[in-house]
């Protein structure tokens, strides 16, 4: 399919701050990608248009039945004018699962990419250039059918927007502080906790705020069964650093399966770093922390990269992961998938997909 594109008439009206001043997500570009599903006639109409409003029936099904999935990816400003992503394969394949899991329509990998790299490369000027900072791609899938009735959707809005943003985390690339609750429960098995899908995110914000309130920047979650097992930070998947093997909780069907997090597995065991995923206890971690066999413990996100913890609550006790500090491997592993990313490093892996 072809993809229209209609340019907007007000370019350089919208607010564009200052590379230093960027927030995450508060920004959008002049355009925004859109297409159509009907069942029995497929996508149709893909088109790039002026950003706008979208408009949806009050009693779209997405408001009431929450069939909606989305991806979050990054375009980034190589050192020579040229315009990259990261393994925005894997963002793809990612979204159809979840798009299936959701019982909502594929997009074609072919067309998706294609949509995804008009619309950044009409958008490049809005790509910021200082270090850190990068342009964010946010495909998102909606059910848009107006009807009332628990089923699968016959009508479904496809959309990419794309927002300038600086880094996710007020601390940047400084060890936060994380809250590991055990009252509330993110995702249980047999459930959609593998889906980037808006409940998930949902079900997260109540002990998310309670933890801010408390002076940390996220919540550590714990299996919905036993309340023992860690599974991954609100917006990352999470690593430990203990007597010298990097450990992560293996994907089981209520976690997210990360793309940093598979690059991070890729470059540990590319460097002959141990590494596990494996099921591991929070009693495990505080022991780890209180015996010092835990050197490091960090999260990984498109959104943050690498973040590291340095400290944890958990039963109203704090406890500081090794010394406190950004470890020697976080540091490496930032400063490694960054330097592919922002193409200041060579990329052995294929990771680094040149638009222009």
């Amino acid at each position: 399919m072809e993809i229209s594109v209609t340019r907007s008439t007000t370019i350089g009206q919208k607010a564009r701050p200052k590379d230093s001043e960027l927030k995450f997500g508060k920004y959008t570009t002049d355009h925004l990608f859109i297409m159509d599903y009907t069942r029995g006639k497929s996508w149709h109409d893909p088109r790039i248009v002026p950003y706008q409003n979208l408009q949806l029936d009050p009693i779209a099904m997405v408001l009431h039945y929450s069939q909606q999935v989305f991806e979050g990816l990054k375009a980034y400003h190589l050192p020579d004018g040229g315009v990259a992503l990261f393994r925005p394969d894997r963002n793809i394949a990612r979204m159809n699962a979840s798009a299936r899991r959701m019982v909502m329509p594929e997009v074609d990998p072919d067309l998706f990419f294609r949509a995804m790299k008009e619309l950044i490369l009409l958008e490049r000027n809005w790509i910021p250039k200082s270090e850190g900072t990068s342009l964010y791609v946010r495909p998102t899938m909606i059910a848009s059918e107006p009807a009332l009735g628990v089923r699968p959707a016959d009508q479904y809005l496809f959309y990419i927007v794309l927002c300038p943003v600086g880094a996710y985390y007020p601390e940047g690339f400084n060890p936060t502080r994380i809250f590991v609750t055990d009252q509330y429960a993110r995702a249980a098995q047999g459930g959609v906790g593998e889906a980037k899908t808006a409940g998930n995110y949902a079900a997260s914000i109540f002990a998310a705020t309670e933890a801010t309130k408390l002076g940390y920047t996220q919540v550590l979650w714990l299996d919905a069964r036993e309340r023992r097992y860690v599974e991954e930070v609100g917006t990352s998947n999470i690593f430990f650093l203990i007597n010298g093997e990097l450990i992560t909780p293996a994907l089981g069907g209520t976690i997210l399966p990360g793309i940093t997090r598979d690059s991070v597995l890729h470059l540990a065991r590319h460097w002959g770093v141990k590494v596990a995923e494996r099921p591991i206890t929070i009693d495990e971690v505080v022991s780890g922390c209180r015996s010092g066999a835990l050197k490091e413990m960090f999260a990984s996100g498109t959104a943050a990269v690498i973040s590291p913890v340095g400290e944890i609550s958990y039963k109203g006790k704090d406890y500081t992961v090794g010394d406190g500090k950004t470890g020697e491997l976080a540091r490496r592993l930032y400063e490694e998938i960054t330097g592919i990313q922002y193409g200041r490093k060579e990329d052995p892996f294929g990771w680094r997909v040149r638009l222009a």
